[in-house]
């Protein structure tokens, strides 16, 4: 039986018809699909769920169209679909997963408390100098030559000290820091 015999059997309902093309192409349908996928069982599933939707649409079919060019365009498009969808589910995990985190409030008010107290107690272990220059530049907002001049002491002092404060306050406030790993 030629393939134009066999699809018009098939846009009639024929259930013979479709089984002789599902016992032609399915095996070919799954390879397709798998060398796209890499992955034969949703191979065979891209393949079942093409023999389905040939069933449904059997009707609309143009009577001069091919059974094999129908066959492997829709497999084609489908294992690209699901590539697809598969990149999209990869993109989103990160989101998704941040989402379905149950948010602490009291846990987040608890480490913002500890880091304030930790920043307190750092800016305390400074040196009286750098301590008072870091407090001018960040508290105040003045600019090193308005601390220079207020001080008696060279810009270049003030860059020192400012240099000394914001080391000393990064190795005494390192456990509240993101690592560079994470």
């Amino acid at each position: 039986m030629s393939d134009a015999d066999l699809l018009d059997r098939l846009r009639r309902g024929d259930h013979t018809a479709f089984d002789a093309i599902f016992r032609q192409w399915y095996e070919p349908v799954v390879r397709s699909a798998n060398r796209v996928l890499h992955d034969p069982g949703v191979a065979e599933e891209l393949a079942q769920d093409i023999f389905l939707e040939l069933w449904r649409r059997r009707e609309v079919l143009a009577p001069d169209s091919s059974v094999a060019g129908y066959l492997l365009q829709a497999v084609r498009n489908r294992a690209l679909n699901h590539l697809r969808h598969l990149q999209v589910q990869k993109k989103s995990a990160v989101y998704v997963e941040a989402l379905s985190e149950p948010a602490e409030p009291a846990d987040a008010e608890v480490h913002a408390a500890e880091l304030q107290a930790a920043i307190h107690e750092a800016i305390e272990a400074l040196p009286p100098r750098t301590r008072e220059v870091f407090l001018m530049s960040r508290e105040r907002n003045l600019r090193y030559g308005e601390i220079a001049e207020l001080l008696g002491v060279s810009v270049k002092a003030v860059e020192a000290n400012m240099s000394r404060a914001l080391r000393q306050l990064r190795e005494r406030l390192a456990p509240f820091l993101p690592r560079a790993d994470d």
